[in-house]
C-alpha cells in the first residue's frame, strides 16, 4: 500500500516548502486547500498550480464561508496592516489572524486523514518568523495531536495513529527559504500577499509580504536578496532553465 500523507496547502511559501518535504519522504501527496472566502482568494489558482506541478494524487479544494463569523482583516470588512517592522508584527496578535482557522483546516484533514489510512497530516506553521497567531504554537500542534488520536474511530482502535508533521516548526524564514532552494522548489507559481492588487500582484507592504525580509531573525535579505526577489515578475523571478525536478532526499540537509 502506498504510503500517504494529507497536505495543507495554501498556495504560500511555507505550504511548497511542506509539500516538497514530503514528497522527498516518499508520500503520496494529498492536498487540501481551503477557499474561505478570504481576500486573498488568488492562493488558491496558486494552490492548485502547485499541486499539478507535484503531482498530487489528489487535491481537493473546500469551499467554507468563514466570512460569515467575520473578527478578521483576511474574511471582513477591516483594513490589513500595512508597513509594519517587526517589532510592531510581534506586540500582539494581529487583525489578520482569522478566529480557529487552524482548527478548522486540522480537522478537515483529519477526517481525510482518517479515511484514507493516512497517519501523517503536514502543515506548514512556523513558530520563529510568524505573526504571532496562537495556533501556530507548538503546544497548539502538541494538544491537537492528542485530540486528533482520542477524537476518530480508527485511532481509538489502534488502527491507526495520527501525527501532525510540522517540519518548519522551528525554523527561520532564511532557513526555510535555503531549505526550499537545496530541493530545487519553484517558488514563482507561490502567493503569499494579504491584500493582492486586482491583477495579483502583491502589495508589497502587509505582514506576509513584508516578514521574510524584516525579521531580524530571517538572514533571507542576505541570503536570498528576497525583497527583490519577490517584487520581481513571476516570469523573470525563475528562469524556466532552473526549474528542475525535486532532488529525493535532500531536504534534512537543509
Amino acid at each position: 500500500m502506498e504510503k500517504r500523507a494529507v497536505i495543507l496547502l495554501s498556495g504560500g511559501l511555507d505550504s511548497t516548502t511542506v509539500l516538497a518535504m514530503a514528497k522527498n519522504e516518499g508520500y503520496a501527496l494529498y492536498c487540501l486547500t481551503f477557499r474561505y472566502q478570504q481576500r486573498h482568494v488568488r492562493e488558491v489558482a496558486a494552490a492548485c498550480k502547485i499541486a499539478a506541478l507535484y503531482d498530487a494524487t489528489k487535491h481537493n479544494i473546500i469551499d467554507i464561508d468563514l466570512a460569515i463569523f467575520g473578527g478578521s482583516a483576511l474574511t471582513d470588512n477591516i483594513d490589513v496592516p500595512k508597513g509594519r517592522c517587526s517589532e510592531e508584527m510581534e506586540a500582539n496578535i494581529p487583525v489578520t489572524y482569522v478566529p480557529a482557522r487552524n482548527t478548522i483546516f486540522l480537522s478537515y484533514a483529519l477526517a481525510w486523514a482518517e479515511v484514507l489510512d493516512a497517519p501523517d497530516i503536514f502543515i506548514g506553521v512556523n513558530a520563529i518568523d510568524y505573526s504571532g497567531y496562537p495556533d501556530c504554537r507548538p503546544e497548539y500542534i502538541k494538544a491537537f495531536e492528542i485530540m486528533a488520536n482520542l477524537a476518530i474511530q480508527k485511532a481509538v482502535e489502534g488502527k491507526i495513529k495520527i501525527a501532525i508533521r510540522t517540519p518548519l516548526l522551528h525554523m527561520t524564514k532564511g532557513e526555510i527559504i535555503k531549505c526550499g532552494i537545496a530541493m530545487n522548489v519553484d517558488y514563482s507559481p507561490t502567493h503569499s500577499c494579504y491584500d493582492p492588487f486586482p491583477d495579483g500582484k502583491a502589495c508589497g507592504s502587509c505582514d506576509s509580504w513584508t516578514l521574510p525580509w524584516s525579521s531580524p531573525t530571517c538572514g533571507c535579505r542576505r541570503a536570498t536578496g528576497w525583497r527583490s526577489w519577490w517584487a520581481t515578475p513571476i516570469s523573470r523571478r525563475w528562469p524556466s532553465s532552473a526549474a528542475r525536478p525535486i532532488t529525493s532526499g535532500m531536504w534534512w540537509r537543509c
